[in-house]
């Protein structure tokens, strides 16, 4: 055993060895540089502008998809069973008119845009009863109805299908153009989530709306994918949302 005397050197000298070692390897290793921040992505910031002029109102949605849009890019809307036209709900004279027409869809091989709707069913086309006429409902089943072209009378009939057809730019803007810009925007409207990975985006927004007829409140969510391409501009867009639950908080029953 060491004397008591003799070990406080011997421990110095080990540690000042220990120190010097360690000092020489942090003095032969370069400083750790910070991780660079990751880049930001694009993409979300455009879908981002996407979905606030969609809530801002109809011009500025319709400038959105002339700017942000590719020319080969595509809108997919929400699916349902039916006949695949659209119409304009604030003529000015309550007439029930062809806006678009879906390609690959009932309504294709049979409607034209500006064919107006006198009766479907038997039931005469009125501004109360367009938005509980019968064109939605069972696939396969055959509504009749007698439509108004270029001065004539015509009987028509169209056996319902399931609408999942994407539509084109051009289309989107047509389609968006018979929308009422007065009832467009929200009372409000919240962009709670933005995230992408990529060329691929997903935007968690919400909407707060009064129904037109009943008055109520009607709160929805909604996820809108974006796809782009490698020049930034949407090359596809689709949405979920909370459809059902928004028709039966305005008053809505769905029965079969």
């Amino acid at each position: 055993m060491l004397p008591t005397t003799l070990i406080h050197p011997v421990l110095r000298s080990l540690g000042a060895i220990t120190l010097l070692s360690l000092a020489a390897c942090g003095a032969s290793e370069p400083p750790v540089a910070d991780a660079p921040a990751p880049a930001a992505n694009a993409n979300i910031e455009t879908a981002k502008q996407w979905v606030t002029a969609m809530s801002t109102g109809q011009a500025e949605g319709l400038a959105a998809v002339e700017s942000l849009m590719a020319d080969d890019g595509q809108m997919h809307r929400r699916r349902y069973v039916g006949f695949g036209f659209t119409w304009d709900p604030s003529d000015e004279d309550s007439r029930m008119i062809v806006g678009t027409v879906t390609a690959d869809t009932p309504a294709a091989a049979v409607l034209q845009p500006g064919d107006q709707f006198l009766s479907v069913r038997g039931v005469e086309v009125n501004e109360a009863n367009m938005d509980k006429l019968d064109f939605r409902g069972k696939p396969g089943e055959v509504v009749e109805a007698v439509i108004l072209r270029d001065g004539e009378s015509m009987d028509i009939a169209v056996a319902r299908g399931v609408i999942d057809t994407p539509i084109s730019k051009t289309q989107s803007l047509e389609w968006m153009s018979t929308g009422d810009p007065d009832n467009w925007a929200p009372d409000k409207w919240e962009l709670h989530e933005a995230i992408g990975n990529d060329n691929v985006v997903y935007v968690w927004t919400q909407r707060m709306d009064t129904d037109e007829t009943s008055g109520l409140p009607v709160d929805t969510h909604t996820v809108t994918r974006f796809e782009f391409n490698d020049a930034g501009q949407v090359m596809s867009v689709a949405n979920l949302s909370e459809d059902r639950f928004a028709l039966e908080q305005a008053g809505w029953t769905i029965s079969r």
